[in-house]
């Protein structure tokens, strides 16, 4: 919350106040290297305060994972993570975008709930989430998808989207027949906090590498998911090359 102020506000001493100055990664692609990487960020940001507002936070262990909302260079709406070692920012993940009007449900990017519950099914509602993708996604078997769902009942805040499982059967079906094909890599890591999960993994859409980001679980299905879609520069126009950027960020809540 600290370095979200601090950028904020254009104040680069609070804005790194709790990250570990010796020890820091920065996994962003369009972001140089180390804690000059984000004091150089603040510098050439529009010099007028404008804040950034956290919709949601989660803590997971010794990682933080948020969505958030603000100006940077323009409206953003962003999702990040954070690993910390002894009270300090040791590394950081994040992509954004820009927000989109309310999808067919009128959904926007950042709307619906934002406190985490059923804290004691953490465990079990990120191994949902990991079947939920090793079973679609990297296996492959989407006869198998309803069963992670409440029947018809799912939300959705992407753009194109709208609420149930027919809008996103749809598009994946119009997509494959213009050979536009979804691929996801391993599963980097599974986040969680009660009923909200986050899953990071390598992915990219007509082999165009991207980040996507988070899925809300209610009753033991998958009942919510935001996300944001980043593409990534290629190797040669990055500022670092801590490659750990190439990751689908997608979170969700589980009712």
């Amino acid at each position: 919350m600290t370095m979200f102020q601090g950028i904020g506000n254009r104040d680069a001493a609070l804005a790194t106040k709790y990250i570990n100055a010796k020890h820091f990664v920065n996994h962003n692609p369009e972001a140089y290297p180390g804690i000059t990487g984000i004091q150089g960020f603040i510098s050439h940001l529009p010099p007028q305060q404008s804040p950034i507002t956290v919709v949601r936070a989660f803590q997971d262990g010794n990682y933080v994972f948020t969505q958030a909302e603000g100006d940077l260079y323009g409206p953003k709406v962003f999702f990040d993570i954070f690993r910390f070692e002894n009270g300090r920012i040791v590394e950081h993940w994040d992509n954004l975008t820009d927000p989109t009007p309310p999808n067919a449900s009128g959904h926007t990017a950042v709307d619906g709930p934002t406190q985490a519950e059923d804290l004691s099914d953490t465990a079990g509602n990120k191994a949902l989430v990991q079947d939920f993708y090793q079973t679609i996604f990297l296996n492959g078997d989407f006869a198998k998808m309803g069963t992670f769902f409440d029947g018809d009942n799912f939300i959705r805040h992407d753009a194109p989207g709208g609420d149930g499982l027919s809008a996103p059967g749809a598009l994946m079906q119009e997509q494959a027949k213009q050979r536009i094909v979804m691929k996801v890599g391993k599963l980097e890591r599974v986040l969680g906090e009660g009923n909200f999960v986050l899953v990071a993994a390598s992915s990219s859409i007509a082999d165009n590498p991207l980040l996507l980001r988070p899925l809300r679980v209610a009753n033991g299905k998958i009942a919510e998911h935001w996300h944001t879609i980043q593409n990534i520069p290629a190797q040669d126009e990055r500022k670092n090359q801590d490659g750990s950027s190439n990751s689908d960020l997608c979170c969700g809540r589980v009712a």
